[in-house]
């Protein structure tokens, strides 16, 4: 019989292998590929994820890794954009073609409705080869020929059809000007040669490592493709099946941490859009359905997040005003002295890494509601 486990030893799993039970000492490039991607929808919160993730964490290692081109921006996983090791960002990208085609649905569908693709695409590479561009700039160039669809739409068509990498300053700290665009072959030069496609039975291998044990509905929302229940067949005999409280099947690695789920956990503050609440379908292993509404915003904001005891008790956010910077948090329930006490100090250290502005002399203060 399959070994059951409880919800606390799936939270324990997890952030276990999400570097959250202990800061871990990594390079930047060895933690994005162990967690499987920062998601990176804005600049800011993937540098956040990194400082609570690993030891002696400096903005400037995250900023030189962009440039470098060691780590790239770019859409990958459910056609988000996310840091990526460059290295994945080859293999995978192009296992995760239907999930940008689905992209193209509703309104850029209706704008592109009978329109000649393939001639779009030709068109939208031959000025990429020119040179990056912005979004913008591809949409106009492209409605020069196209005259009467509209240049958002365009651009999308190359965007979903292209691997197109989000060019350094764009993404890096407090960087919020638009992004020039370029394929990543031509960003990666001779090295993009060197990297052979992967398959999906390697990727359901390493979404257990970074977010197991989980259900193939797990996968299917970690990544947006379809077709797991083949690929875990396949894989089965070399997998660790264990049953969930609900009767669900969950996969795993033999080898993969599973702590006691009495494994102490201290207060962490997680980023905004952080992967750990986007990679599972059932989110009960780290956020209650009761708190759901007050973590996913009705305009699609992923706020960031108090853990204690390794489940989401509250939100927090940053308040900037002049000379000062404020740690905002709201506690979903009551909590108790040591815990309030911890996720204080653990805002303080938050406040000195993202806060500070070099030749400001700011304050720094807490305030829980």
């Amino acid at each position: 019989m399959p070994v059951v486990l409880s919800q606390r030893a799936l939270n324990r799993a997890t952030l276990a292998r999400q570097m959250l039970l202990e800061r871990r000492k990594a390079t930047v490039v060895q933690a994005i590929e162990k967690l499987a991607g920062l998601q990176a929808q804005a600049p800011n919160p993937p540098y956040i994820g990194l400082w609570s993730r690993l030891e002696g964490f400096r903005r400037e290692q995250l900023t030189d890794a962009l440039k470098k081109r060691r780590i790239v921006r770019m859409s990958t996983l459910r056609a988000t954009l996310h840091l990526m090791t460059a290295s994945d960002a080859l293999a995978w990208r192009p296992l995760l073609e239907p999930v940008h085609q689905r992209g193209l649905s509703g309104e850029h569908s209706r704008a592109l409705e009978g329109i000649d693709r393939a001639a779009v695409v030709k068109a939208g590479k031959a000025l990429l080869d020119e040179g990056p561009l912005t979004g913008t700039e591809l949409g106009q160039g492209l409605a020069a020929r196209w005259k009467d669809r509209a240049p958002a739409s365009l651009a999308a068509l190359i965007r979903n059809n292209v691997p197109l990498v989000h060019l350094p300053p764009a993404g890096s700290w407090d960087s919020h000007q638009n992004a020039r665009l370029q394929p990543i072959g031509q960003w990666l030069g001779e090295s993009a040669a060197d990297v052979a496609p992967s398959t999906q039975d390697d990727l359901l291998l390493r979404y257990l490592a970074a977010f197991g044990p989980a259900t193939l509905a797990d996968a299917g929302a970690w990544s947006g493709l379809t077709g797991w229940k083949a690929v875990a067949e396949r894989l089965r005999p070399q997998l660790r099946v264990f049953i969930g409280e609900e009767g669900q099947e969950l996969f795993d690695l033999p080898r993969a941490p599973r702590p006691d789920p009495d494994t102490p956990v201290p207060p962490r503050l997680v980023a905004e859009w952080d992967n750990l609440l986007l990679s599972h379908a059932d989110r009960s292993r780290v956020l209650s359905e009761a708190h759901r509404a007050r973590v996913f915003t009705v305009n699609g904001i992923v706020r960031g997040t108090v853990l204690l005891d390794g489940f989401v008790a509250g939100t927090w956010k940053i308040e900037r005003a002049k000379n000062t910077a404020t740690a905002v948090l709201e506690p979903f329930t009551r909590w108790s002295k040591a815990d309030r006490l911890g996720v204080q100090e653990e805002a303080m250290r938050l406040l000195a890494f993202a806060a500070d502005v070099e030749g400001e002399n700011q304050q720094h203060d807490v305030r829980v509601l």
